[in-house]
């Protein structure tokens, strides 16, 4: 069967790079993205965490850095491509809502992440993911126009009802029942894939991406080939044109030799 010619190739991080299980990147994908690299196809991180919490997979030499879920594209060499921050009123909304009612959240900027109301389930979540709890919110010094990304911790079946009232602005997209990423509206890391085709001249037939949560969906559904992981979503799964084995089963490996890349 012939396949289409790849020229870039998208990895989402948490639950594709990143094992759960490990906290860390299997030796095989290492040796597969090292193998893409000496074909001359670009490497490209695709993830809705911070550009602040992708440190430790920098030393694989990625081409690019998509991050806040296509909010925040730099190259390696620390380009800023684009950059969108949430609307000023959804924050103010945010945080006058917790003057009324409980809710958990994050801000992320540019640099920085804060925390407001962290419950057991939440510092777990961080420990799940080996990241730190990041320090508190101090509410009477946030900087409303500077804010990337939030995350609202609320449950799938509140999060419609949180968005309509409180964030018109956003959209939610999530990988976890825990909490919902929120990005400016028509924000996603589709669009942080064609920011990147045109910096680099590669037509998006010529694009592969892999992931396994719901924020990956777009993605793999606007790239040339988009690979499930085996762990993935059902969801993820359903809309992607290969799944592949889990992380934890040198899932990218096995997808790249698949689809004659290594």
């Amino acid at each position: 069967m012939q396949y289409p010619t790849i020229k870039a190739v998208f990895f989402d991080i948490d639950g594709t790079l990143l094992s759960f299980n490990t906290h860390e990147v299997p030796a095989s994908t290492k040796d597969a993205i090292k193998l893409l690299q000496d074909q001359g196809i670009k490497v490209i991180v695709s993830t809705g965490r911070s550009i602040n919490s992708i440190e430790h997979i920098k030393y694989l030499d990625f081409d690019g850095f998509i991050t806040f879920n296509g909010g925040y594209c730099v190259t390696v060499d620390g380009e800023v491509l684009f950059k969108q921050a949430l609307h000023a009123d959804d924050i103010q909304a945010v945080l006058d809502y917790t003057k009324e009612k409980p809710l958990s959240f994050s801000f992320m900027s540019e640099k920085e992440i804060t925390i407001f109301d962290v419950t057991p389930e939440i510092a777990g979540m961080y420990a799940h993911l080996n990241l730190p709890v990041p320090p508190l919110v101090d509410k009477e010094k946030v900087d409303i126009n500077s804010i990337l990304q939030t995350n609202i911790f609320l449950g799938p079946e509140d999060e419609q009802a949180f968005m309509n009232a409180v964030m018109p602005n956003s959209v939610a997209s999530r990988w976890t029942p825990l909490f919902a990423d929120v990005n400016p509206m028509g924000q996603s890391k589709q669009v942080g894939i064609d920011i990147f085709c045109k910096h680099f001249g590669i037509d998006l037939s010529q694009t592969m991406a892999f992931g396994d949560g719901g924020n990956d969906i777009t993605m793999l559904q606007h790239v040339g080939i988009g690979v499930a992981m085996g762990n993935a979503n059902p969801e993820v799964k359903a809309i992607a044109d290969h799944i592949t084995t889990d992380v934890d089963h040198d899932g990218i490996w096995q997808a790249l030799k698949h689809f004659h890349l290594i």
